[in-house]
């Protein structure tokens, strides 16, 4: 079992900046690639980026691709989103997700966090 908490979610004039962060305990971190996602209200969740397990590699959504940055720490069990540019229709409750293997699709994922809000102001 893997338990995700996340965390750094809050509001934001657009333009600005914000670090989510997903803590992880359990089992071992560093054997999980970690996906961050996200639902706007009234909207179906989507992938926004994933990383491997060493770190080195990663993947975004279109919408994303040049403001979010995804990156973990395997020595603290941790994963981050750092989101940058930040725009209104980037509002949304973004959770952390642990999968066995390299995927952007929710029913790849093993295990999920409950979720941090960002709003994004205009």
């Amino acid at each position: 079992q893997v338990q995700l908490v996340e965390s750094g979610g809050g509001l934001v004039q657009a333009g600005g900046s914000l670090r989510l962060s997903c803590a992880a305990s359990g089992r071992a971190f560093s054997s999980y690639v970690m996906d961050w996602f996200r639902q706007a209200p009234g909207k179906e969740r989507e992938f926004v980026a994933y990383i491997n397990r060493s770190g080195r590699g990663t993947y975004y959504a279109d919408s994303v691709k040049g403001r979010f940055t995804i990156s973990r720490d395997n020595a603290k069990n941790t994963v981050y989103l750092q989101m940058n540019s930040l725009k209104p229709e980037d509002t949304a409750v973004y959770y952390c997700a642990a999968a066995d293997r390299l995927s952007a699709r929710e029913n790849g994922m093993n295990y999920w966090g409950k979720g941090t809000l960002v709003t994004v102001s205009s």
